[in-house]
């Protein structure tokens, strides 16, 4: 069957939170395909022509406010079936560019040299579709990789409203530059239904983030959503053709550092029997510990360990 469609449109977003309390805008069976469409920014980053702001956005501005300072999501999409305490499976089918151009924003008092920058600057970055290609204002180019900045299940009922800037268990602001099409995402579901939302489209974005933003944009995505009964899960998981990934969210980026490898050495020893010891002396040889970024009040590490290892011998 085709995949649902759900478009960026006003009654279809949520602007700068989550929350258990929202309800679901489309429900899907277990197993189920969904094409996500995602917009992003406000209207002071908007830009002139030759650049064209889609309508779905242009009607966001004018019907819908933020809640709290944070992305507008598209969703929340609710799976049949999904309970709290279960897992949702989040096969990332396609990531396509749902508009031509993106931008970055720096300022002061923001990214991970805070005082370096006295002024604001906000960037217009063209899309090359042909080439896939970022064209820089400046004339550098970066090849287009697109991924969902943020994508998230429902938060536990008991957090109530909370935005959407810091990742957290349930996923959010992950800014995980792996999370690419081919990829599949795993988090953890705190209400039933799962209440799963995207957003935060971006074009391009190296490990860290830096300034604060990557190339900002739209972007439209087809995920097949499953429900693992058979998985427990604290903290968001992936997994790629090659690597198995790990990842924590805390504001020390130490305490990132354990909590991601602590669960990398969980993983090494429920799949392949090896005792703790002999996982901590792999890891040292064969995973490598990234920063996925160190700019949304919650840093992020995640730990990535090629799929090999993971064979019992």
């Amino acid at each position: 069957m085709p995949p649902v469609r759900l478009d960026p449109e006003p009654k279809n977003v949520h602007w700068g939170f989550f929350d258990a309390k929202l309800p679901a805008v489309v429900t899907i069976p277990d197993g189920g395909r969904v094409t996500i469409s995602t917009v992003s920014g406000g209207e002071e980053v908007m830009p002139a022509a030759p650049f064209t702001v889609p309508p779905e956005l242009r009607a966001i501005h004018a019907k819908v406010k933020p809640k709290l300072q944070g992305h507008i999501c598209t969703g929340p999409v609710a799976v049949s079936g999904a309970k709290k305490g279960h897992v949702l499976q989040v096969e990332i089918e396609a990531i396509e560019p749902f508009y031509d151009w993106g931008y970055q924003v720096v300022r002061p008092l923001a990214g991970a040299l805070p005082d370096d920058f006295a002024e604001s600057r906000l960037y217009h970055i063209a899309l090359d579709r042909d080439r896939k290609l970022w064209r820089l204002p400046w004339g550098q180019e970066v090849a287009l990789n697109p991924f969902f900045g943020v994508m998230g299940t429902a938060p536990p009922a008991a957090w109530g409203v909370v935005s959407t800037l810091p990742p957290r268990r349930n996923g959010g602001n992950l800014d995980n530059k792996e999370l690419v099409a081919g990829t599949t995402l795993y988090l953890p579901i705190f209400v039933d239904g799962a209440l799963f939302s995207v957003g935060d489209g971006h074009g391009v974005q190296g490990d860290g983030e830096v300034c604060i933003t990557a190339v900002e944009t739209g972007l439209t995505g087809t995920f097949r959503l499953l429900v693992r009964d058979d998985l427990k899960l604290e903290w968001p998981l992936a997994e790629t053709s090659t690597h198995m990934i790990t990842m924590a969210f805390d504001p020390d980026l130490d305490d990132c550092v354990v909590i991601a490898l602590r669960q990398m050495l969980d993983l090494l020893c429920a799949r392949t029997g090896i005792d703790r010891y002999q996982a901590y002396a792999l890891a040292s040889l064969a995973a490598d510990l990234r920063v996925t970024q160190v700019v949304n009040g919650n840093k992020g590490v995640h730990v990535m360990l090629e799929k090999r290892y993971f064979e019992r011998g």
